[in-house]
């Protein structure tokens, strides 16, 4: 029986048939047998990292097969259009897609120039195409971006110029593979309420996701993909997501252990941070919040040295500094991910199993497969197997739980609890309450070149 979601109208705007699809060189398919129907509104996607997420909407916009090549069986089209029969070119001026990773999406170094790519490859005269920017970045909640160089932006910052540069093209079907994994919670309340938008106005959306909470009360259809299956679910019985436990301390918080004294960070003559006292202690866990932009991945830059200040000092205390920056993938250059956490270890001179930290968080079944080949959520596990084995006396974390499902998040606080009562000291940039909640010691907020600190009482309130 089909997956259908559909809601009576003649047309699906996507439909699958027998579809199943095998990446080159795979042994095991990523999507199996599928049979859907979805049809307008908002369509939901979720499921576990590696399921096969990514790969189904890559299916809507014709990258699986024509980009990524391998095997494939069955039917598919969208909007009419044989996906299989149909070159990309034409597909992507129905289907406007925005991939996990921003950073693999741009091609200009301006904003604006960016988010007119797509309207300057279907020949939209120049006269049209500054309403058009402008009407596409205020929709995605990124207006105040115009003119901003690309370098210059968050994480969340490019993710929503991601999605401005896709509703420049007016697409029918808007296809979106975790949107607010990188936003504040105003800015994914932003992006929500655009997609929302847009769907009111008739464009179709997709949208993947591992925290529903935002956008399941207004889906249409759910569908649940794991190991290559999709299943349509009624999102009204879908269950609430349970949140984690704090784990109780092991140890007492110890000595200084990196400090700032009087810093101030700026590029191009913008001051991002100014004249902060800040310090952090072994086995305390810092978490940095605030809104994106706001200057979260600065600070942990300059305490971990990779950025220099333009005033003041910084100190640390001896010992190995683990810091997983905002892209994994630039971490991620060895065959495997086992080599990967080998090479970290020898450079440290430690005696670990490199399964150690891979068992930890749930990577021993991908342990000898090329870290750029595995999913988004899986490949930012294999960048915090590379970081974390051992005993790192320094653990800077940026935005450490992108892409990943409530398991693999579980883990993580393990891990980072554990390193914690190891004597570990630990910052984390977050948008994810949850972790804060769990983990943090003390949360400072990042913002307008000040950082201020949280009570405890404000960050559960």
């Amino acid at each position: 029986m089909p997956a259908s979601l559909r809601t009576g109208a003649d047309l699906a705007v996507a439909k699958l048939t027998r579809l199943t699809y095998t990446y080159p060189g795979a042994e095991v398919a990523a999507l199996r047998d599928v049979c859907l129907e979805i049809d307008d509104g908002l369509t939901v996607v979720t499921g576990p990292s590696g399921g096969g997420k990514s790969t189904l909407l890559r299916v809507f916009n014709g990258l699986v097969p024509h980009f990524h090549g391998g095997v494939i069986s069955g039917s598919a089209s969208v909007g009419g259009l044989d996906i299989i029969a149909t070159h990309t070119r034409q597909l992507a001026r129905n289907v406007g897609f925005v991939f996990q990773d921003p950073e693999l999406q741009t091609v200009y170094n301006v904003v604006d120039r960016e988010v007119a790519f797509g309207l300057e490859n279907l020949a939209v005269p120049p006269r049209e195409m500054a309403g058009r920017i402008e009407e596409a970045l205020d929709a995605a909640g990124a207006l105040q971006l115009l003119g901003r160089t690309v370098r210059t932006l968050s994480g969340g910052e490019r993710q929503r110029v991601a999605l401005a540069s896709a509703l420049a093209m007016r697409p029918k079907v808007v296809v979106l593979d975790e949107p607010t994994s990188q936003l504040d919670p105003q800015g994914a309340a932003s992006v929500v309420a655009a997609l929302l938008a847009l769907v009111r106005h008739g464009t179709h959306a997709v949208v993947s996701e591992h925290r529903l909470e935002p956008i399941l009360d207004h889906a249409s259809g759910l569908l649940v993909v794991e190991r290559g299956v999709v299943e349509a679910v009624d999102p009204k019985s879908w269950p609430p997501q349970t949140v984690s436990t704090r784990l109780p301390r092991q140890s007492a918080i110890g000595d200084e252990a990196w400090s700032l004294a009087n810093v101030s960070v700026g590029f191009g003559g913008t001051v991002v941070i100014d004249r902060v006292d800040l310090a952090g202690r072994a086995g305390e866990v810092v978490a940095l919040s605030g809104p994106n932009g706001g200057g979260k991945t600065t600070l942990l830059r300059v305490i971990a040295g990779t950025l220099a200040p333009l005033s003041g000092a910084v100190a640390r205390r001896s010992g190995r500094i683990a810091y997983l920056p905002q892209n994994p993938a630039a971490l991620l250059h060895r065959p495997s991910v086992r080599s990967e956490v080998s090479f970290t270890l020898g450079r440290a001179g430690e005696s670990e199993r490199p399964e150690a930290i891979l068992e930890e968080l749930g990577l021993l079944s991908v342990a000898d497969r090329y870290p750029r080949d595995l999913s988004s959520g899986e490949r930012q596990r294999a960048a915090l197997a590379a970081v974390l084995p051992g005993i790192p006396r320094l653990v800077l974390l940026d935005e450490p739980t992108r892409g990943m499902d409530a398991v693999a998040r579980a883990r993580l606080v393990r891990l980072v609890a554990r390193l914690r009562d190891l004597g570990a000291a630990v910052v984390l940039a977050t948008h994810d309450e949850e972790l804060r909640t769990v983990l943090a010691d003390r949360v400072l907020n990042v913002g307008g070149g000040r950082v201020i600190e949280k009570t405890r009482e404000e960050v559960l309130a």
